[in-house]
């Protein structure tokens, strides 16, 4: 295989915006996570739905994660 046949690989998420991507996910991330506590604190046992639950956990983990992904990219640890 001829190397002038390779086409360059070029990242859908440039370096410049890796800090940016990753405060955004991760100040988002915390949103949700503070409200899904403070859903489980202040409802009943009677009021309390699972679903609802579920979701806000979910959405947090998924931002978190995101924005984790974001972090280690920007300081340096490609994974």
């Amino acid at each position: 295989m001829e190397a002038a046949k390779f086409v360059p690989y070029y990242a859908p998420v440039s370096e410049a915006s890796f800090p940016g991507c990753a405060g955004f996910f991760l100040v988002l991330g915390l949103l949700f996570m503070a409200y899904f506590l403070v859903v489980e604190v202040t409802s009943s046992k009677k009021d309390r739905n699972v679903v609802k639950e579920f979701l806000l956990a979910v959405t947090a983990a998924g931002f978190l994660g995101f924005g984790t992904v974001f972090m280690m990219l920007w300081v340096g640890i490609y994974i």
